[in-house]
This record gives C-alpha cells, structure tokens and sequence, in this order.
C-alpha cells in the first residue's frame, strides 16, 4: 500500500533574500541542458557522512524520473495508483502541491526501469512540458497543474514506442517544443508550445549503409535492427546548437546522430558511429568548442564531429574522432576545463573516465569512481553511482580527486539511475518513491 507524502524536516531551508540571484534547474540537464550549473557558494568538501539533509519526502511513486526546480517548485514525473503523474512539490519543504494524472500507468514489458517514466518536465515560464512513457506530450499550467493540451506520438504522429518505453524530456526554444515520435514518417516534431498544433514534422533520415570492412570495431558497422516495428527514437534527449550557419536541434536518434533546423524541421545531417547496433542510445549529446559528441555503451563509443556550413546553407559533420573508451550507457556526461567526465561502461558496471576533449586522448580512468550518472555545480563534479553511493570531484585532468562521498539512507534494491541534480543550495536525490534533498551551501 502507497504511503501518502509525507515530508520530514530536519534542518529548515531558509528563503533565498529578496533580490538573491536564483540558480534554478528548470529543465533536463539544467539551464543551458548541458548538465552544468553556474551556482556558487556551493561545498568543496564534504564533511563525513556527507551533507545535512534538509527534508525526505516519501509516495512519490516509481520512475526514474529526476527533478526540474524553479520558482520555488520541484516538479517531476511517477507511475502512482496506476496513473502516470506529474507532480510539483514545494521546494522549501517537499510538500506536495499538486499531482496531475496524464493517463494510465504504462506497462513495459522489458524488466529494467518498469517503476515508471524516466523523463524529467520542463518548466518554461507559467507552464510545464511531460513526455509520457507511453508517448503523451502534455502541457500544464505550473501552478495547479491543470493541463492545457495534451498530444500523443503514437496516435497523432505514426510514432513507435521503443522497447523501454519514451524517456525523453521535452525541449522549448522559442514558441515550440520538440520530440521525437520515431515513427515512418515523423522521426522529430515541432508543436507549438501554446496550443499544441504542429508547427513541422521530420522524416527519418535514410539507413546508414554496413560498412563493407568486417574487420571494424562493432559499434562502427551499420546498425541492425531487431524483429516487430522498430522505433526511429532512442531513449536520449534533444538540445540546441547554433552552429554552421543555422540553428538546429540535435538528438541522438535510434541509428544516428542528427541535426534538424529549428524553423523548418528539415534533416540537416546526420552522424551513425555514436549509435550502437542495439539502438539503445540513453546519453544527452553536447556541444562544446565548435564539436558535437554523443556517445553510447553496447560495445560502441563517443565521437566528435565538426559542423561546418556547406554551399546552400547545407551543414556537413565530419568526424575528428571516435573514442572507444567512452562508452557512457546513461549516465551522461560534462565538460570541464577541456576535458570531458563520463562513465565508461555498460550493463556489466564501468567506472568514470576523463578525456580531452579536442582530441579524444584519454586522459585517466579510474574504478574508484564507480559508472553513474553526473552533473557539475559550483565547480564539483556530482557523480551519483548506480548502486547510490554518491561522490563529490573536483575536476582535473591529471587524476581522480575525490572530496566526499555518502550513501543516502533506506536505499531500495532498484538501480540508482534517476541524475543528481543541485539548485539553488540543495542537492536533489531521487530513489523511486522517496526524494532527498540535502543542503550543500558552504555557509
């Protein structure tokens, strides 16, 4: 039976001073969506045992789901009483605000991450942005949650429901929204985010052709799809790039890498070597420094291409490396200094790995950071292991530094896969049906 939410409040979270600068966490990833937030003040080290906990909430419901905080609210997603909800909590307290059903629970037939949806909202001035598992895209207003339009991929788009179900999280810029049904003939939408009518569709680009050369690496050959519909989407979210003249929303899809113009929703590249043959793709790609990275597990890698502007306004992605040491299943990964941060290993475990990010170069490995999902705060690296301990680094190209490490209380026997995130002095910990939150200023 599902406890009700309860919050328990061991140290009170003091409201920021009037006039206070705000390092809110509105969306995936955080405020630019590469996993980096600018905040300050922040801990350097911490002290044994960890951070104080400021308040646990518990009957959340299941999912994997990681938090989007801003305006004083925490939002995200649940499997709760067979519904698929959308929650907001207080951010001061835990207590929860509302819940808003976005239709019934879905059922996954693959054992791995069935507690629930995986996708985190966006929070985008006075509304909200949910993809559901089953591929609802809904649109609620934040302060009741009452929902504004909802839309399906499947019904509405042709979309195919991948194997572990969608787990996107949906991505604004301007007046539209973007994701990815991946069905015949909607790879990508564009909706627009007021209504909810689309604005453009893209159609899948075509098949990356098997290398001839058998003797390639298993993530370098063409992708092999499986028996029944497969699906155009994978499990990783979009962000935007301006880059080679244009504007473009780029998403590691089921067989590639691709860029699509803002505007229009037109196929502006595409990139196979970061796709894995299985078509499980889970990370978040990143743009820094004029290259493109994505990478998966499943015996593939990370590569680095260049965008470059082609006669006509075309875009053209030259590869400068593929490293097969970064393997990073879904985890994520950031840049820091020039070098890239990111586990290295798939379901077998794996461990975190620094790389340059110009070159490829490794730059050290290291077991003692076990594989597991990251983000970057005031200057520390957060690394959230898949078996809950979690880790504070700080950055360096030389070797590991560690400057904390804890487990969170009354772990469940899931795997730790929902991200850290940190906003605005505290440290957001999900483990399905409870959230820590623990307070990490330095004051």
């Amino acid at each position: 039976m599902r406890l009700p939410v309860s919050c328990v409040a061991l140290l009170c979270l003091a409201a920021p001073a009037v006039g206070a600068e705000k390092f809110d966490w509105p969306q995936w990833q955080g405020p630019d969506r590469d996993a980096v937030s600018q905040e300050t003040g922040l801990l350097q080290e911490w002290p044994e045992g960890g951070p104080p906990l400021a308040w646990r909430v518990e009957g959340l419901g299941g999912g994997d789901s990681a938090p989007a905080v801003a305006d004083g609210r925490v939002v995200g997603m649940s499997a709760r009483d067979g519904k698929e909800i959308v929650w907001a909590l207080s951010e001061a307290d835990g207590s929860e605000l509302w819940a808003t059903p976005l239709g019934s629970a879905v059922d996954q037939d693959a054992r791995q991450s069935q507690e629930g949806p995986g996708g985190t909202p966006t929070i985008d001035g006075d509304k909200l942005y949910a993809i559901g598992m089953g591929g609802a895209v809904a649109c609620l207003n934040v302060a009741d949650g009452k929902i504004l339009w909802q839309r399906s991929m499947t019904e509405d788009f042709g979309g195919v429901v991948p194997r572990w179900s969608y787990r996107e999280s949906p991505l604004i810029d301007g007046d539209k929204v973007f994701c990815t049904p991946g069905g015949p003939e909607a790879l990508m939408v564009a909706l627009d985010k007021n209504t909810g009518e689309t604005v453009w569709t893209t159609p899948p680009p075509p098949a990356a052709a098997p290398a001839d050369d058998d003797t390639a690496p298993q993530g370098r050959r063409g992708r092999r799809g499986g028996g029944g519909p497969s699906s155009g989407a994978a499990y990783a979210s979009p962000i935007l790039v301006e880059a080679a003249g244009r504007r473009q929303v780029v998403q590691l899809a089921a067989e590639a890498l691709v860029g699509v113009a803002v505007d229009t929703g037109e196929l502006l590249w595409q990139y196979a070597a970061p796709a894995n043959r299985n078509k499980i793709n889970c990370s978040t790609p990143l743009y820094e420094g004029g290259l493109v990275f994505a990478s998966s597990a499943y015996g593939n890698g990370g590569g680095a291409a260049k965008l470059t502007e082609e006669p006509g306004g075309g875009v053209q992605a030259e590869e400068v490396y593929f490293a097969r040491e970064m393997q990073n299943h879904h985890g994520g990964m950031v840049v820091a200094g020039g070098a890239l941060y990111g586990a290295n290993g798939g379901n077998e475990g794996g461990f975190l790995t620094c790389l340059d990010f110009a070159t490829g170069e490794i730059l050290w490995r290291d077991r003692d950071a076990p594989k597991g999902s990251l983000m970057m705060a005031g200057g520390r690296i957060y690394l959230r292991a898949e078996g809950g301990e979690l880790l504070l680094i700080e950055p360096s190209r030389e070797n590991l530094i560690v400057k904390g490490r804890f487990d969170q209380p009354d772990r469940t026997s899931s795997p730790a896969w929902a991200h850290p995130v940190v906003a605005n002095g505290t440290l957001y910990v999900r483990d399905q049906d409870t959230l820590f939150a623990y307070d990490v200023t330095a004051n």
